[in-house]
């Protein structure tokens, strides 16, 4: 008997495949801004929390020291108590005098806007012409060197006598005061302008005016700038003076009004107004000179 024909399977031609490669896709966009924000957050972190942790220290200090009822300074708890008005509602409007810290603020700035703004194109037209000539700058910045250190108020009988007004004088204390910096450092960058700039400009033929806006101003950027920083400080300090004496409505007024009324709270509440607002002005002439000057500027 025959066996069976086993059926065998046909032989297969096909080549084994090669292994499967695995692809990595890029970072979905998601992951990217959170890497983003983290640095902000830290970088955010860096510069305020020191600060915030120097400024915890010293009010603890400070409530240590002066929280005895019989203490000649009030402590931060009492001044919190005593003056939580003008913190927490600096805009309350209680009768012609009697307004909040943020309202006199204004008034003040208003005054140092105009004060600083005809010092600051003053100075730097004057500092521009005296930085051309040598023999003139040499001439005029002892004199300018002896100005600047006159102090605020020793301008203001003067400028009462010569305005016979509180307003108009508070606004030329303001210029006299902040105008010597802005000068000088105008003068100072003007006569540092790099020779190849002036060869160039007479070169291409600029008359002065060309000259002047083309050349002497984006080259002498970083020391006018550094003139407007040192020009607000001063504005700042000095209405804050001129108000004193001069009474209106401005925070210098209220800083002596509340002396003569003992409110030794308010007095504190008012140079925190004082303190911060001068900062914030400080940081903007800043943030502008560093965007005019692309960041050359000296902080």
């Amino acid at each position: 008997m025959s066996k069976p024909l086993r059926k065998t399977e046909p032989m297969s031609t096909t080549t084994p495949s090669p292994a499967a490669t695995i692809v990595s896709l890029p970072a979905p966009a998601v992951n990217l801004w959170r890497g983003r924000l983290m640095q902000w957050l830290r970088e955010m972190a860096a510069t305020i929390l020191p600060p915030l942790i120097t400024l915890a220290v010293i009010l603890g200090v400070w409530q240590i020291m002066c929280m005895k009822p019989d203490a000649a300074l009030p402590s931060p708890a009492r001044i919190w108590s005593e003056a939580r008005d003008l913190i927490v509602d600096p805009f309350f409007v209680a009768g012609p005098q009697d307004i909040g810290l943020g309202w006199r603020v204004l008034t003040s700035l208003q005054r140092v806007g105009i004060g600083f703004g005809l010092a600051g194109v003053t100075g730097i037209v004057v500092g521009a012409i005296i930085g051309q000539s040598m023999w003139t700058m040499r001439g005029l910045d002892p004199i300018f060197q002896i100005l600047r250190t006159v102090p605020p108020l020793a301008w203001l009988p003067i400028s009462l006598a010569a305005f016979r007004d509180s307003r108009p004088s508070a606004i030329f204390v303001i210029f006299i005061t902040s105008i010597w910096p802005i000068i000088i450092n105008t003068a100072v960058g003007i006569r540092n302008i790099p020779q190849d700039y002036r060869n160039v400009a007479a070169v291409v033929r600029l008359n002065q005016i060309e000259f002047f806006w083309k050349i002497m101003i984006p080259s002498a950027a970083p020391y006018i700038f550094t003139g407007l920083r040192i020009g607000i400080g001063l504005s700042w300090l000095a209405i804050v003076a001129a108000e004193m004496l001069t009474g209106g409505v401005g925070v210098g007024f209220f800083i002596w009004d509340a002396w003569n009324s003992s409110r030794l709270a308010d007095i504190f509440v008012a140079l925190a107004y004082i303190g911060l607002t001068g900062f914030v002005l400080d940081r903007i002439v800043a943030a502008v000179g560093s965007f005019a000057t692309r960041g050359t500027q000296a902080s």
